[in-house]
């Protein structure tokens, strides 16, 4: 049995940011300054080399996706490039490679890391402030998320998946099911008896919609590849160019889960319809959206708050979890209570249907 390795958060980075810089030579690049940008579930690194060019280096959350998971992200990245979505672009290693294994000397884990040519710009938005009252920025931001979103979605069902192709589902079974794709969100140790109860009870009710829902002969115009994570913070703007960063959630799932994910923390703005509404416009710009699909959109704005209890639920004891599990909480029960209420108390759940 291997001694268990403790380190803490400082260590972790130091050890992180020498992996990346060690890993270089795969690039044939001599490194004159390597920084952190970003480390949540990736470390994200800056690096500048000595010939004056600038990359992202992403060094990847051991476990979240096997190797297959992430060369078919990284193909459908090329993907959209090609089809006039703006992505980062992959640099591959000297010998083709789009990315390589590395062991962490100080826990002998081996993790994924690949490398991106640098994005100049800024971020569309961000939630976490809230809208504001500037109305016409408000429109802008969620009608170019709309736009971009249609055609990502509108690409995933055009596109020819390549041999080996390999992504998770944002299905029934991975949102609502007995183990859930990011964790099972009523167990998550914080919820009181009365909120766990709410929780299963509008569980139940999501499970009996998208079972349906995957009934109907709407589903495979409205279910494909998403990015799953689009919010105004994925966003980068650069003039006029608009380029779509973190494929690391994406996969297969209903075209509104996508919309719900964009919409979910901006639902008690005082703005949120008219974020709402520039945001299905935008959408309808470039791909049909009828209004008896777009009425189950509140399935999936309860679906996705599953997810960010189960987020919780998994690194429960850990800081981030402790900061956000209070926060997440109350946003969901809040949506759980009027949910149950809109849609009449408990649904008996059905076996699953395989897609």
């Amino acid at each position: 049995m291997s001694e268990h390795i403790e380190i803490n958060q400082e260590q972790m980075l130091a050890n992180l940011q020498g992996l990346a810089r060690a890993s270089l030579h795969h690039w044939d690049m001599d490194c004159l300054d390597i920084a952190l940008i970003k480390y949540r579930e990736n470390a994200v690194f800056t690096v500048e080399t000595t010939n004056g060019h600038r990359y992202a280096l992403r060094v990847h959350r051991g476990g979240y996706h096997s190797d297959a998971a992430l060369r078919s992200e990284l193909q459908w990245m090329a993907a959209l490039q090609q089809f006039g979505i703006e992505v980062p672009v992959v640099v591959p290693t000297s010998k083709g490679d789009l990315f390589i294994l590395a062991t962490l000397p100080s826990t002998g884990e081996i993790l994924q890391i690949d490398l991106f040519e640098w994005i100049e710009g800024c971020q569309l938005g961000t939630a976490e402030g809230g809208l504001g009252d500037d109305i016409q920025q408000i429109e802008h931001t969620y009608r170019t998320i709309g736009n971009i979103a249609a055609r990502l979605h509108e690409h995933g069902r055009q596109w020819h998946l390549p041999e080996g192709f390999k992504r998770h589902a944002w299905d029934a079974e991975g949102l609502a099911g007995e183990d859930p794709f990011w964790g099972r969100f009523w167990e998550l140790g914080s919820l009181s008896a009365e909120q766990r109860q709410l929780i299963l009870t509008a569980r139940d009710i999501v499970r009996s919609e998208l079972q349906a829902i995957t009934r109907t002969p709407e589903h495979d115009d409205y279910y494909g590849l998403i990015h799953a994570d689009f919010v105004p913070e994925n966003l980068m703007i650069s003039g006029d160019t608009v380029r779509l960063l973190d494929f690391d959630d994406s996969g297969f799932g209903w075209h509104l889960f996508e919309l719900a994910t964009a919409l979910y923390f901006i639902r008690r703005d005082a703005n949120f319809n008219v974020a709402h509404d520039a945001l299905i416009e935008g959408y309808r710009a470039h791909r049909a959206l009828p209004e008896k699909v777009l009425a189950k959109l509140p399935v999936f704005m309860m679906a996705r708050a599953f997810t960010y209890l189960g987020w919780v639920q998994t690194r429960e004891g850990s800081d981030v979890a402790k900061e956000l599990a209070p926060f997440l909480t109350e946003l969901a029960c809040d949506l759980a209570a009027k949910f149950v209420e809109t849609h009449g108390g408990t649904a008996q759940a059905e076996p699953m249907p395989n897609h």
